[in-house]
């Protein structure tokens, strides 16, 4: 009996990682809400402007880096129809290489009313203030100007989130009620410039991967391990993995380059300048996909099959992967990945 001829295999350039299917979900079993959208959230016909999107996906590619982000309502959100608590904005501020891409995310404070409000709001804010002060910044990076670079945006960070706070005073409310973490990347789009400025307070995940391995590059409060805290632009110039970081540990700062008031010192404020190197991918995340990398390891796994190929996901791709799920972890996740060239 003749067999039917075997399909000829697939050539090996048509099945990178970034073409396979991703697994519905890592870990132990199926987390406990289902897949997709269930409920949407109510809506007020007098304040339609007030609704959320489930989903948000952008992409961009300028210098020698292609940027991916995505923000995805959580499994319980969905559920119960609640508004996705996460919020994200990617803004470009000037023209040619002397542009500055912004990416700026932010969590609203859990089981209040005007969380999503009080992130979104917190991103505009900060991307005024960044785009204000754009040209100056793009100078301070690509010279390596430390202080001021530190300084300033300790305090267009402060500035911003205490217009959070005064925006609770308004409505007659606690500062907890409506307030949010934020978290930014600061991208020039010097093709010549690899430095990335992380910036923001509180909560989520800074990781790279780097050769096939994740690091967890989150600055730490209080981080002092191996003598003094290493600045970008001062001595010594970089640590063995070639990173630029600094920390604000409450120390009083210099006048603000950027002609912003200060702000009474808040929540730690969370600053690291990396020096890129070709093929790295650094990600940026809130608390919804920080915790479940940070907790399991087969996600920590899974990302790094798809994100080691030089070749950067495509946007559908790339919002595949960051809704692999974990059982346990059912938060909105909020996701920035930088792909170096």
């Amino acid at each position: 009996m003749n067999t039917p001829p075997r399909p000829p295999p697939t050539p090996p350039h048509l099945t990178p990682a970034s073409l396979t299917r991703p697994p519905a979900y890592v870990g132990s079993g199926p987390p406990t809400y289902d897949a997709e959208p269930t409920a949407l959230p109510a809506a007020d016909p007098d304040d339609l402007d007030d609704l959320v999107p489930d989903t948000v996906l952008d992409g961009a590619r300028y210098g020698a880096c292609v940027l991916r982000a995505a923000s995805v309502r959580g499994d319980s959100a969905r559920y119960r129809g609640e508004p996705r608590r996460d919020a994200l904005l990617t803004a470009r501020f000037g023209t040619g290489d002397r542009a500055l891409v912004l990416v700026a995310m932010a969590t609203g404070a859990r089981a209040t009313p005007g969380a999503h409000r009080a992130a979104a709001e917190a991103c505009r804010w900060i991307a005024r203030a960044v785009g204000r002060s754009h040209v100056r910044l793009a100078e301070d990076i690509r010279a390596a100007r430390r202080g001021d670079l530190k300084s300033g945006l300790h305090r267009l960070t402060d500035r911003s989130l205490g217009k959070l706070r005064a925006g609770a005073a308004e409505q007659g409310l606690e500062p907890e009620a409506y307030a949010a973490t934020l978290r930014c990347l600061l991208l020039p789009a010097d093709p010549d410039c690899r430095v990335r400025v992380f910036f923001g307070v509180g909560a989520g995940g800074l990781f790279r991967l780097r050769d096939g391995a994740w690091r967890d590059i989150e600055p730490q409060v209080g981080e002092t391990a191996g003598g003094p805290v290493v600045g970008f632009g001062a001595p010594p110039a970089e640590t063995p993995e070639g990173d630029r970081l600094t920390m604000d540990l409450g120390v009083t700062t210099a006048p603000d380059p950027y002609g912003q008031p200060p702000e009474p010192p808040r929540e730690p404020f969370r600053f690291r300048a990396s020096v890129a190197r070709p093929g790295d991918t650094l990600l940026m995340c809130t608390g919804g996909l920080a915790e479940p990398l940070r907790g399991e390891p087969e996600l920590s796994a899974h990302l790094t099959g798809r994100w080691s190929d030089p070749t950067p996901p495509g946007l559908a791709a790339f919002l595949a992967d960051t809704q692999v799920r974990v059982k346990g972890y059912a938060d909105d996740r909020t996701a920035a990945a930088v792909w170096e060239a």
